[in-house]
């Protein structure tokens, strides 16, 4: 069966962008408010982080349930990973999530500057310095025979489309607008000369834009 690399629950502005401008150690979207942006999939039962009972049940919640499966392996670009920039100076800083991690699989953190792996509860973080090619290779090797899931940023889910590399692609459009950030696209339509597409509004708000190889 064919590894696909696939984009699960991206959520970008309806203007384009996957995050704001000026990303910190407190704001990891830089000016976007995560609670607006993400609240359609933290209001879903299948929701990770819930801890009291209830929740949406219909498309949304579909899609938060169906973000791990069949997935071995993770790629991300450095600043998913955290606000750093240059050469590591504090390996203290081992990502946004604590000592649990949302992965369960190993991930692929691509960047220019070397640093170990490292491993929290069962995710091993590598950090890799390639082309878009090369990494997927890596991460197919430790996915055994798994789907290895791009989780982002924009920047690097635009590398690995001009690459020709994603099988599918999950968006979801957040009625907000960001006016400047790191953009995904300028409009959808610029796929679809390589992607079927589907288009599903949610009840919640967003819309769905679902992409699969012509």
């Amino acid at each position: 069966m064919e590894q696909l690399l696939r984009v699960q629950n991206f959520t970008i502005s309806q203007d384009g962008f996957g995050a704001g401008e000026g990303q910190s150690l407190e704001r990891p979207f830089g000016h976007a408010d995560p609670g607006s942006m993400f609240s359609w999939a933290g209001a879903t039962a299948s929701w990770p982080g819930r801890t009291d009972p209830g929740g949406s049940r219909g498309l949304d919640d579909h899609f938060t349930r169906d973000y791990a499966r069949n997935i071995g392996a993770e790629i991300m670009g450095r600043n998913k990973f955290g606000p750093q920039r240059g050469p590591w100076t504090d390996h203290e800083w081992q990502g946004w999530w604590g000592d649990e991690p949302p992965f369960h699989t190993p991930v692929f953190v691509m960047t220019h500057h070397h640093r170990p792996s490292f491993t929290l509860s069962d995710t091993t973080f590598h950090f890799v310095d390639g082309t878009p090619a090369d990494v997927l290779k890596q991460a197919r090797e430790a996915a055994e025979g798994k789907d290895v899931r791009l989780g982002g940023g924009a920047t690097t889910i635009r590398e690995f489309l001009d690459a020709d590399l994603v099988d599918t692609l999950h968006v979801v459009v957040s009625p907000v607008t960001l006016g400047s950030g790191t953009r995904l696209w300028e409009s959808p339509d610029e796929l679809l000369d390589r992607y079927h597409r589907d288009v599903v509004p949610s009840p919640s708000g967003v819309t769905h834009h679902l992409f699969w190889r012509r």
